[in-house]
């Protein structure tokens, strides 16, 4: 794990928050690759869950939502932590983690095992507090929404209504959502400001089952297709007492990241305890009517509900790698290489020329990316030897390198103009390609 944290400073995926003042605790910013890595993992989820099916639409909700919502929700009085105080180091815990979290003082030990007096657990909300309007009261109390889904419900009807779908039906958003944990921790796996990408899934109460069952199956083809293989997933099937108490089913799929198995996104059968909740405190009709059967009924619903920043975290994790190579004169070297899937990957191919002071070669390869550049990300490097800059690719992840080279301006014999030679990132192997069929060939790849 030090060595991915390490890779993500030195290459630009991800940076902590207010370093030059110290940092913030919970908080990250997106480098330069870590954005585009992000950009592609959501495009590519909207794209699977919205745009290829049509039984779902989307929505983009506000952060902060009527105080109202979240007192119907349950969140203002039951969203909370029991957090433990340590009088000796002055260190903040969840009081259900103490076997599993660092002391402070003695990383070596656990907090439940070192002798520093603790306070009694108390309940903490995790919901971050702010005020709308000029004057801090108790009536412009509103919060940062802690998740994603709210929005999705009481606009219901809205959607419903303006979109024409009916039952079943999905909506779908990405969006941040904000937690105010007492103990962040495992680099962007557990943090206070975090994005999520869920679905809510409207449908009668007798197919609930069925949909939740089959929703898991779509997520796990969900992950294969973005890189993570099955094998690397565990399905938890939660017990009965341990789940929340409104579900009748809920899968949690972990992942086996290098600090432990951890969750990476949830799939529960909600039945239809939240449209039920704004019914009632809201006295607005949220339940739908069948043309078939001439009844009325609250939808139940299923949601699957995803990390941004933690499938950001398994994607990086699983593509990590370090291996041996030989290079000239037999002598060996360890090269160390993001093997994203190409459709995640946040540079799709790199154009070098050969030599910088050649100029047929710039004037070619920047002819080229800027050829590519509309249809996918491409970076230009003329710095340093051809074998350094391959190097600085594989650790970015770029799953292919365009090399413009004498055979490609035509300098080495006629027969091999217009072709350039194209480095694939996981056996390093090279061929000729030419340059007429290059965007195609990328693309069928990345896509």
């Amino acid at each position: 794990m030090e060595k991915i944290v390490s890779l993500c400073k030195r290459r630009g995926f991800i940076f902590q928050s207010s370093e030059i003042y110290g940092g913030l605790n919970g908080f990250w910013d997106y480098g330069p690759l870590g954005v585009e890595l992000k950009k592609n993992l959501k495009d590519f989820w909207w794209r699977r869950n919205v745009r290829e099916r049509d039984d779902i639409v989307g929505m983009d909700g506000s952060i902060i939502m009527n105080r109202a919502v979240w007192r119907a929700s349950g969140h203002e009085e039951t969203f909370s932590d029991p957090m433990v105080d340590c009088k000796t180091c002055k260190g903040r815990f969840r009081a259900d983690q103490l076997e599993t979290t660092p002391c402070r003082q003695k990383p070596s030990k656990m907090v439940f095992e070192c002798e520093g007096e603790k306070t009694e657990p108390r309940a903490f909300n995790l919901m971050f507090k702010s005020y709308a309007g000029p004057i801090e009261s108790e009536e412009n109390l509103v919060y940062l929404r802690p998740e994603t889904a709210q929005a999705i419900f009481v606009q219901f009807r809205n959607v419903l209504d303006t979109s024409r779908v009916k039952i079943p039906f999905g909506i779908a958003q990405i969006g941040k959502a904000f937690r105010n944990e007492i103990n962040p921790r495992n680099y962007i796996f557990r943090s206070r400001e975090f994005e999520q990408m869920e679905i809510e899934y409207f449908c009668r109460p007798e197919d609930g089952m069925r949909l939740t069952d089959e929703w898991l199956e779509h997520r796990l083809r969900f992950y294969e297709d973005i890189g993570i293989p099955r094998s690397k997933i565990r399905i938890h099937d939660i017990a009965d007492g341990e789940r929340a108490f409104y579900s009748k089913k809920t899968y949690d799929l972990e992942y086996e990241f290098p600090f432990g198995v951890s969750e990476l996104e949830g799939i529960a059968y909600r039945t239809d305890y939240d449209l039920s909740k704004h019914i009632e405190h809201s006295g607005k009709p949220l339940d739908v009517f069948d043309e078939e059967t001439r009844e009325k009924f609250v939808p139940h619903v299923v949601e699957p509900s995803a990390g941004v920043d933690r499938t950001a975290l398994a994607l990086i994790c699983e593509a990590y790698d370090e291996e041996e190579v030989i290079g000239e004169g037999g002598k060996s070297d360890i090269r160390t290489v993001m093997r994203f899937h190409p459709r995640m990957a946040p540079v799709k191919c790199a154009i070098l020329p050969l030599l910088k002071n050649k100029p047929e070669l710039v004037a070619c390869a920047k002819e080229i990316i800027s050829e590519l550049r509309p249809h996918m990300a491409a970076d230009y490097d003329e710095a340093g030897a051809i074998g350094r800059r391959y190097r600085r690719q594989d650790e970015a992840g770029t799953p292919f390198c365009v090399t413009v080279d004498f055979d490609t301006v035509g300098e080495n014999g006629p027969e091999k103009k217009d072709t350039v030679t194209l480095r694939h990132r996981d056996s390093m192997k090279q061929e000729r390609v030419p340059i007429a069929e290059l965007k195609a060939h990328l693309l069928s790849a990345i896509l």
